[in-house]
C-alpha cells in the first residue's frame, strides 16, 4: 500500500491533521474514519481508487495525528465542524465523500448541511446508533458527569509491543486479517516515555454526549442532501438495516447494499466486495 502525505489544518484552536493521496487535476474524495479509528485505516481503499481521484483523509478531532479537544467533549456537531472548514481549505470543487460508522454521520450531516458541494456519498453503518432504552434528562445528565470524572482518573492502556496490541485488535474484530490488524495497530499507536504503546485516539472519545442522538433532527438535515447516497452495512453487524430501520427514508436518492461475511468493518471485513461495489456505484 502506497504512502500518504501529511497535512495539518487548523479548526478552532485545534491542530488537525489528515492524509493526501495527490492525483492533480483529479476530482476530490474524501474518506471519513469512524470513532476509535485514525485516516490510515482506509489505505487499501486509496490505493483501489487513487487513480481516479484526488483522496484527502482526515484525522477527526482527538484521534489519530490530531489534537484533542479543550474540555475532553466530543459531539457531531463539531465533527461535521471541522469537516466543513477543511473542505473550505482544499477548495476543489464538487466532493464525494465515503464514511464508515461515525464518519457516515459526518459525510450525511455535511451532505444535508452543504447540499450544493456533495455530488456522491458512500455510507457504511452511518446512520446512527441503535436505539437504546430512553434516559429522562436528569438521569442522562448526571450519569455524563460521573463518567466524565471517571475518565479523568483513568490512564490509556497500555501494550508491551505492537503485537500485543495487534492482538487486543483482533479481538475486537475477528474479522480481520493478521495483516490488517497489524496495519490498524502499527497507525493507531504511539510510544509512551516507558517503550509502552497507547492507542492515539483521545479516551474521552469513548463517551457519550447527554443529549441524545435526535433521529428528528438528521432526518431533517438527510432530507436536504441532493447528492446520490450509498449505504453499506456488514450482514453480520449490529447496525440497524437502512431500509428495515426507515431511518433512510428520508433521504431523497439513496439505495443500500448489504455485504455477506461483514461486520461492522465492511471495507476491512470484505475489502475486495467492497471496493467492487463502491466502484461500481462511483461510475454511475
Amino acid at each position: 500500500m502506497s504512502e500518504p502525505e501529511s497535512r495539518y489544518y487548523n479548526s478552532q484552536r485545534l491542530k488537525l491533521h489528515y492524509a493526501v493521496w495527490g492525483n492533480e487535476g483529479k476530482p476530490p474524495l474524501m474518506l471519513i474514519h469512524g470513532g476509535r479509528d485514525h485516516c490510515r485505516n482506509w489505505d487499501r481503499v486509496a490505493d483501489g481508487l487513487r487513480d481516479r481521484y484526488s483522496i484527502y483523509a482526515p484525522d477527526l478531532r482527538g484521534h489519530g495525528d490530531s489534537g484533542s479537544a479543550l474540555g475532553g467533549m466530543y459531539s457531531l456537531p463539531e465533527f461535521v465542524l471541522d469537516t466543513a472548514t477543511l473542505v473550505a481549505n482544499l477548495g476543489d470543487g464538487p466532493l464525494t465523500i465515503i464514511g464508515h460508522s461515525l464518519g457516515g454521520a459526518i459525510a450525511l450531516q455535511y451532505a444535508g448541511t452543504y447540499p450544493e458541494r456533495v455530488i456522491k456519498v458512500v455510507a457504511i453503518e452511518g446512520l446512527g446508533p441503535p436505539l437504546i432504552e430512553h434516559q429522562v434528562a436528569h438521569v442522562r445528565m448526571r450519569t455524563w458527569i460521573d463518567h466524565m470524572h471517571e475518565m479523568e482518573r483513568r490512564r490509556p492502556r497500555r501494550y508491551a509491543s505492537v503485537e500485543d496490541a495487534t492482538r487486543r485488535m483482533i479481538d475486537a474484530n475477528p474479522h480481520l486479517t493478521p495483516e490488517m490488524a497489524h496495519h490498524l495497530t502499527l497507525h493507531g499507536t504511539r510510544p509512551n516515555d516507558d517503550g509502552t504503546l497507547s492507542w492515539k485516539f483521545d479516551n474521552y472519545v469513548r463517551i457519550r454526549s447527554p443529549y441524545e442522538f435526535n433521529l428528528e433532527d438528521a432526518q431533517d438535515i438527510w432530507s436536504r442532501i441532493r447528492a446520490r447516497v450509498l449505504l453499506i452495512k456488514g450482514a453480520e453487524s449490529w447496525a440497524p438495516d437502512p431500509d428495515k430501520s426507515g431511518r433512510a427514508m428520508a433521504i431523497p436518492s439513496y439505495r443500500s447494499v448489504i455485504i455477506e461475511d461483514a461486520g461492522h468493518w465492511v471495507h476491512h471485513d470484505q475489502p475486495e466486495r467492497f471496493l467492487e461495489v463502491v466502484t461500481e456505484f462511483l461510475k454511475e
